[in-house]
């Protein structure tokens, strides 16, 4: 795959993961609920490693072996992180809605751009940038405000 470097590229696909989460958490909402709150996630990580495998198809799957090796460490971190996002996704929408996404998707901001971005990646930022996560610690505040605001009557 060619390395796509256009801003218009990363907007599509950040949209597209966006769809991708936005059909997650609709699929998560509507479906209803089990005494195991955990079966969801098992389910439709299942559905969802079917479909990934499918489109693994349309690539090169040389070396896996290798690759699985390799990166058996970072598959763990990561599976751990997945892990941790269907707790948190499946408690938050299940018992404060969906529009709880917001707080999710601020906070994940701040703790991928700031934290493991900048900190543990290096990677260099700019003045727009640290605007940008300015208005994502508001956004928190006034998100929070509201919802509080919003109990109260």
């Amino acid at each position: 795959m060619t390395k796509l470097d256009s801003a218009t590229s990363a907007f599509l696909l950040a949209l597209t993961a966006a769809i991708g989460n936005a059909l997650y958490a609709f699929g998560q909402k509507k479906a209803v609920p089990h005494e195991n709150p955990f079966v969801f996630g098992v389910f439709s990580l299942f559905f969802g490693s079917v479909l990934l495998s499918v489109v693994t198809l349309f690539f090169n799957t040389n070396n896996v072996g290798n690759y699985f090796v390799e990166n058996f460490k970072w598959f763990m971190v990561s599976g751990l992180g997945y892990v941790l996002l269907n707790i948190g996704l499946y408690f938050l929408y299940r018992n404060f809605g969906a529009s709880y996404y917001s707080l999710y998707a601020v906070l994940s901001i701040i703790t991928t751009s700031i934290l493991l971005a900048t900190i543990i990646f290096k990677e260099q930022m700019n003045f727009y940038f640290w605007i940008s996560l300015i208005f994502a610690g508001l956004t928190i505040f006034f998100f929070l405000k509201g919802q509080t605001i919003a109990k109260q009557f």
